[in-house]
């Protein structure tokens, strides 16, 4: 079985009994928006606090 099928297993266990369509949708994109988050900060593809403060402050 594939990392990511057990992943969602796992998710989706942790769920409560009661869990709607949306609810394991909204745990799957966070999921996902995180995992890309953290690759990208392995990766080094991340700004300072102060340069973004800096960007939307000169718009």
């Amino acid at each position: 079985m594939s990392i990511v099928k057990e992943e969602a297993k796992k998710l989706i266990d942790k769920l409560p009994e009661q869990a709607t369509w949306d609810d394991i949708m909204y745990e799957f994109y966070v999921k996902k928006k995180l995992t890309i988050a953290l690759k990208a900060a392995e990766e080094g593809h991340v700004i300072s606090h102060e340069q973004v403060k800096k960007r939307f402050l000169s718009q």
